[in-house]
Order: C-alpha cells, then sequence, then structure tokens
C-alpha cells in the first residue's frame, strides 16, 4: 500500500511539474522568437518578486485566489463546471458590501454577519444552477454563463444613486456606502503593506475543505458520485441532493473571493471591484488538481507572475508575455495530466499482467511437483 501511494504521489506531481516546465519553454521561445532575451526575464520576474513589498502583495492576491480555487474544485469533485464562480463572488460582495454599510454594529457582530451574508448570496445564486440541472437538465455550464451575465445586470442595476450606490465626495465614482470602521478586517502589520488577516480564514477554509471530502461521510458520496453517478445511486445515494449540496456549498466558498478585497482593502463595492477572479480560480484548481496544498501552491504562482509581469513592462517587455505564460501553463496542464493519466493506467495494467503470469507459473509449478 505504502508503495502505491508513492507512486500515486509521484505522478500526482509529475504533471504539474512538467506541465510549468513545458509552459516556461513554450514562453522562452514565444520570447526568443519576437527577440526578446527569455532568461533576462524570467530573471526580472524573480529578482522583483522575492522582494519584501511583492511578498506581501503576492500573499494577499493568492489568498483571493486560494478562495477561488476551493470554490472551483468542489465543483470539479463532483464532476460540475461551475464557470460561474465569477458572478457569484461579485453579486455576494456587493450585497455583502450594502449590508455592512447599512449598518454599524460592534465588529465581533458586523464582521461575521458580513461574511455570511456573501456565503448566503453566493450560495443562492449557485443553487440556482443546482435545481435547474436536476429539475430540467440544462447543463451547469450553460446556466452558469447565463446567471453571470444576470449577475452583471443586478449589480449595474442596483449600484446606481438612490438605490444601493452612493456618489463619493468628489462626484466621480459610484460605490455602496463605505463600511464602518468596526468592519475592517485585522491585518498583520507588516512593511511596507500589511497582510490582510483573510488568510487566516482562506487557511481554515482550505482545512475544512480537506477535511470534508477526506475524512466525512458525506465527502465519500460526493467523490462517489463525481466519478459515477450511477454506481452512487445503486450505493443508495441521493444524487440529484448531492448536486444540489455541492452548488450550494461552492457558491458559498465562492461567497468568500471577495472578502479579502472588501474587509481588508476598498471596504465598499464600486465599479473597479475586482473581476473574473472566478475564471482565474478554474485554471488554479486545475493546476493544484483540486487539492488544497496543490491549489494553495497554484495560487501563490499565479500571484507570482501577475507580480513579475508589472515589472517587465518597465524593462522594456510586453506585459501581455505573463498573459501568454498562464495561458500556456493551462494548456500544458491538460495535456500533461492526460499524458500521466495514461502513463499510469498503462503502469497498472502492466503490473496486474506481470502478477498474473506470477501467479500462472507459480501454478504451473504446483501442479509439475504435484
Amino acid at each position: 500500500m505504502k508503495k502505491f501511494d508513492k507512486e500515486r504521489l509521484l505522478l500526482g506531481i509529475a504533471a504539474p511539474v512538467l506541465a510549468i516546465v513545458a509552459a516556461f519553454l513554450i514562453t522562452a521561445l514565444v520570447l526568443a522568437v519576437t527577440g526578446k532575451e527569455p532568461f533576462s526575464a524570467f530573471g526580472i520576474m524573480f529578482d522583483y518578486g522575492v522582494k519584501s513589498d511583492s511578498q506581501v502583495y503576492i500573499i494577499n492576491k493568492a489568498t483571493t485566489y486560494y478562495l477561488a480555487g476551493i470554490a472551483v474544485a468542489i465543483g470539479f469533485r463532483m464532476n460540475l463546471f461551475n464557470i460561474g464562480v465569477d458572478g457569484q463572488y461579485r453579486l455576494a460582495a456587493f450585497f455583502a458590501a450594502a449590508v455592512g454599510g447599512a449598518l454599524t454594529l460592534p465588529g465581533i457582530v458586523q464582521i461575521p454577519l458580513i461574511i455570511i451574508t456573501a456565503m448566503i448570496v453566493g450560495a443562492m445564486w449557485a443553487g440556482i444552477a443546482g435545481l435547474l440541472k436536476t429539475t430540467r437538465g440544462v447543463s451547469e455550464v450553460v446556466s452558469t454563463i447565463m446567471l453571470n451575465f444576470i449577475a452583471t445586470a443586478i449589480i449595474g442595476y442596483l449600484l446606481q444613486p438612490g438605490r444601493l450606490g452612493h456618489l463619493d465626495a468628489a462626484g466621480t465614482k459610484v460605490a455602496t456606502t463605505p463600511l464602518p470602521e468596526s468592519s475592517h478586517f485585522f491585518e498583520f502589520p507588516t512593511t511596507p503593506t500589511p497582510i490582510y488577516g483573510f488568510v487566516v480564514v482562506a487557511a481554515i477554509a482550505g482545512i475544512g475543505y480537506w477535511f470534508t471530502l477526506s475524512r466525512t461521510r458525506f465527502g465519500f458520496d460526493l467523490r462517489t458520485v463525481g466519478q459515477s453517478e450511477t454506481a452512487a445511486s445503486a450505493s443508495g445515494v441521493n444524487v440529484k441532493k448531492m448536486i444540489v449540496t455541492s452548488m450550494l456549498i461552492s457558491g458559498g466558498m465562492a461567497g468568500l473571493i471577495g472578502m479579502p478585497t472588501l474587509l481588508n482593502d476598498s471596504y465598499e463595492f464600486g465599479g473597479d471591484f475586482p473581476v473574473g477572479i472566478g475564471f482565474t480560480g478554474i485554471a488554479i484548481a486545475l493546476l493544484g488538481r483540486n487539492h488544497p496544498i496543490g491549489i494553495a501552491l497554484s495560487a501563490i504562482l499565479w500571484a507570482f507572475l501577475e507580480r513579475g509581469g508589472q515589472q517587465l513592462e518597465f524593462e522594456d517587455y510586453d506585459r501581455e508575455i505573463v498573459g501568454v505564460m498562464q495561458g500556456v501553463i493551462v494548456l500544458c496542464v491538460v495535456i500533461a495530466y492526460e499524458l500521466v493519466r495514461r502513463y499510469g493506467l498503462k503502469r497498472q495494467q502492466r503490473q496486474v499482467g506481470e502478477k498474473l503470469a506470477a501467479q500462472a507459473r507459480s501454478n504451473d509449478t504446483t501442479e509439475v511437483s504435484a
């Protein structure tokens, strides 16, 4: 058993490592073709990425990306493609900001209320896709894409002066009412900028994700449904209930994505609130193989690439090269996982064949001796 676990671990590590190496090689080739020095670009990114202020930026950015990766991974483990995480987290952050701005309560009450509001809104929005899938057979991919657009329209309608939006003092920006100081989440006093305290919540969420999927009956049922709905149904699992429940949990986790920005940075929801993080979470979950540790490393890598890309602009490099690198990583991840999966299957088949051959030889020897 230990030998099998080691082999599985090596195969699990091989895919993302192979994908990252291939992505860097392809990016280096692209840079070389455009007349740029690839190794110099990588050196610039690394030198800038390890600076103290960059490390703080990477940790804060990775916190948000990690929550996005976990939200997507929950759906992946159920064989559900929750592409609506982006709309779920933005709608959740918007209503959480509106509720938080309308109340002035002690922090011990105000902060949990804002977080719970975000999780409930995210869960309800994702639950719509789950219900459509189980009651009408609508693909979650189609429904969540449409729900993303609807969420954007709802925010655009409500984020107006006279509704839930307010003009700032300069009259140039529309946002929700700023959160009172009691709503500000704690921070770690690092220099030159603090680390978001929400990184602690992200770590707890990752531990909860691992424990639920690996150490509970619910997690076992969830993984079983993801592998085979027919087998899960035959074993007594309510597949439709599991689908809806998984979408609710995924949406609830998506509700946390905007909290680091809301409670540790902007303290309001405006037109400049981050977008597209839900789609980034898809790539991070794929690269991390839906494992909490793998997702954490992927989130850090993604944030590191973004931070390094900022410096490339000042060194006469096109910043878009970072986008190329990230896109190539995702493509290489899909290819690498498939190659490793096929290799693993062939290896298992070969091992089974060797065991059967050894058993046959042992039986022949026993018959001859008899």
